[in-house]
């Protein structure tokens, strides 16, 4: 195996510890200090460095206990990628390698990273056929597959976990029947069919998400119990809801839902964020609004629009900036990196994406033109101090520290002088170490989280199969390896989340022993009959109603001799025994309280209103639809947009895809194939008014 590929291990596996160019710096003196280099580094120098100088250097950012572990985590794997005389990933050495790397992610192309990818490849080319030496093209290319290969990973996890729990409501809804659960039922379908095959499907889960939650409000309100046909119902709000018990219910699901909304924006729009600290303050508040149970569905709404009309006042400013740019560099001679940032400037802000980080790049090319002597030197620099940047976005805290640092190095190597890359470094590995612990500390907790399930596991109830579900999340989270900052923060969520669940089930299950012990087993079995009559009568919807005259249910006491006595709930066997040994009655924390919003204060910092033109509703907006046979527009307008969608539908046929579901700036689209070389295409400005007016004929063809 040659050494070129083996030092990549060390660095892909200590790159969140360390920053990768430090590492590299390691290995590289190193091995000259052994009379090698880096690329021919032999398995036995390897595993000296590793024990030896990267052992060393990492004790200055974590503790020493971790860093012996994460070194022999490395040393492990160089055992077993020697032995098996492969890396444990692909690994990609050539150009052409490059290019079936990148065929993964063709679908993703509003990713960032696909479309600099793309300006690697095209200039990597016209390098080779040039004569010159692409391995640093090549190098480039490997890492940001690696991202993508990483983001993809992060994806499929958290949409099993959205797909575990859609199938679990749509165990709950199966019974309402009508339009909207068949159409969750297929939705659920393509989902799961595409997550086996390693695909994101995003439009797809935002739709189930949102018809789960307009049937769970139906069913949570007992709106559907009145009415003969699901489909006519009006959805409740908490606003419109007079019984106190389903009032709090909906004005949990709302709140939940809102949450999701707004987990959503901070992924569509992280870029936007990223680029307007204001606007990250903003969602920042918004947050904290979340986390005080206040936040709306309408707060949310009007943030997205927001948002959008910010992005887009952006998107013209960075295409100006690009002309300006491209202007002042056309009479210069380009090399690789100008051409690379020149391309994936032009690809993103064609597809609607912000492009930040290349105009910054290709800015400070322009200023480090004007140094004249000077110039690769300051160029050296002004792309360190932006990979310092980068790196900074994947810690937690990182970000915020560095800015103002950021600043200073850049205005003082404006002026000449050199700035001190050392100290942020430094500050940027501290950070890193910090995270590492943090990230040691999480899984500690997710291993006594699953491990503790299962003493819990044979507990029939929601509470139990909720936290299982849970506890299949954080074993694929515990898998991932390194992580992105979104993903470390779903992490901490997830073990927020069953921590709580554990809790209960721990609760459940003690109080499940304690009948047990006080009235025998048999008492206990009583007991889940009549939850089990009562739970099935909640999702039997369309059941006839009891009959009024007929004599009650025998009440269930359960009063253990060193609690408290509560009225028990028929929801779930939890809810009565926890109930029977809260002391007082106290309501459970976690319990929604109708109103409570109401007189809590915003906190300082959110944006009271928001200047928003009115939205249109979504039977009002214009959708536009194609049908494409052959690669060629068959039926729909001859729209520039529409044409350039042929070859991303040839590549999802080739991929043997049959559904799509996409958006740039301004509108979504959805194509679906029912027949080889057939495509119906539909676009819109909301999913709401693409799914409403066109979605059967999406669908099926018909209607």
């Amino acid at each position: 195996m040659t050494g070129g590929a083996l030092h990549r291990l060390p660095v892909q596996m200590l790159g969140d510890l360390v920053s990768p160019r430090a590492l590299e710096r390691i290995l590289q003196d190193a091995a000259q200090a052994r009379g090698t280099s880096i690329e021919q580094l032999e398995v036995q120098v390897l595993e000296d460095i590793l024990k030896r100088e990267v052992f060393k250097r990492l004790q200055l950012s974590v503790p020493a206990p971790l860093a012996k572990k994460r070194v022999s985590e490395v040393l492990n794997e160089l055992m077993k990628t020697t032995q098996e005389r492969q890396l444990p990933t692909p690994t990609i050495s050539s150009l052409v390698g490059l290019e079936d790397g990148a065929r993964r992610f063709t679908l993703y192309f509003d990713w960032p990273e696909t479309q600099r990818l793309r300006g690697v490849l095209s200039v990597a080319k016209q390098e080779e056929k040039e004569g010159r030496d692409i391995a640093a093209l090549v190098l480039e290319g490997q890492n940001l597959i690696e991202v993508m290969d990483r983001r993809l990973r992060e994806g499929l996890v958290e949409q099993a976990q959205d797909l575990a729990e859609l199938k679990a409501t749509f165990a709950r809804v199966q019974g309402m029947g009508g339009r909207e659960v068949r159409r969750l039922d297929t939705l659920i379908g393509q989902i799961d069919e595409a997550q086996q095959q390693g695909t994101l499907l995003p439009g797809e889960v935002e739709r189930a998400r949102n018809i789960t939650f307009n049937l769970r409000k139906l069913l949570e309100s007992s709106v559907v119990q009145t009415v003969e046909n699901v489909d006519t119902a009006e959805i409740p709000t908490s606003a419109t809801i007079l019984d106190p018990d389903a009032q709090a219910r909906v004005l949990a699901l709302e709140q939940e839902h809102a949450a999701q909304q707004l987990g959503k924006l901070d992924r569509e729009f992280t870029a936007l964020l990223d680029a307007r600290p204001d606007l990250r303050a903003q969602h920042d508040a918004l947050r904290s609004l979340q986390h005080g149970n206040q936040l709306t569905a309408d707060t949310v709404e009007n943030w997205r629009e927001q948002l959008k009309f910010e992005r887009t006042t952006l998107l013209a400013e960075q295409q100006t900036q690009l002309m300006r740019l491209e202007s002042a560099l056309s009479g210069v001679a380009t090399g690789a990196d100008m051409r690379i940032a020149l391309d994936s400037a032009r690809h993103l802000l064609d597809i609607g994406s912000l492009a930040t980080d290349e105009l910054q790049e290709l800015r400070t090319m322009q200023e480090s033109l004007r140094a004249g002597v000077n110039a690769q030197a300051q160029l050296a620099t002004q792309r360190e101090l932006l990979d310092i940047e980068r790196s900074g976005r994947n810690v937690a805290g990182a970000s915020a520290e560095l800015a103002p640092l950021l600043a200073q190095a850049r205005a003082a190597l404006a002026q000449g002088q050199e700035p001190d890359i050392a100290t942020l470094w430094s500050l940027l590995e501290r950070r890193m170490g910090a995270a590492a612990q943090e990230r040691e500390d999480f899984d500690a907790r997710a291993d006594r989280v699953v491990q503790e399930y299962d003493t819990v596991r044979s507990l029939a109830g929601e509470t139990t199969q909720k936290l299982g579900r849970l506890a299949d999340t954080l074993r694929a989270q515990r898998r991932l390896g390194r992580m992105s900052a979104q993903a470390r923060e779903r992490y901490e969520q997830t073990l927020h989340d069953a921590e709580a669940l554990l809790a209960e089930a721990h609760a459940e299950y003690r109080a499940a022993q304690e009948v047990t012990a006080t009235f025998g087993q048999d008492a206990l079995s009583g007991l889940l009959d009549v939850f089990d009559f009562e739970e099935a009568t909640d999702t039997n919807l369309f059941a006839a109603a009891p009959d009024p005259s007929a004599a009650p249910l025998p009440p269930v006491n359960i009063t253990p001799s060193n609690t408290g006595q509560v009225a028990p709930s028929a929801s779930s066997l939890f809810d009565t025994l926890l109930s029977s040994i809260t002391p007082g009655g106290a309501t459970p924390a976690s319990a929604p309280v109708a109103g409570a919003s109401a007189s809590t204060p915003a906190p300082t910092g959110f944006p009271t209103s928001f200047s928003l033109p009115d939205t249109t509703a979504p039977s009002q907006e214009a959708v536009e639809t194609w049908l494409f046979q052959g690669g060629q527009i068959q039926h729909g307008p001859q729209d520039t947009a529409a044409q350039g969608m042929a070859a991303l539908l040839a590549q999802a046929s080739a991929l043997g895809l049959q559904r799509l579901d996409m958006n740039d700036a301004a509108h979504v689209w959805s194509a679906r194939s029912s027949a080889p070389g057939e495509w119906r295409l539909g676009r819109a400005v909301t999913w709401t008014a693409l799914d409403e007016r066109v979605g059967p004929w999406l669908d099926t063809g018909e209607g």
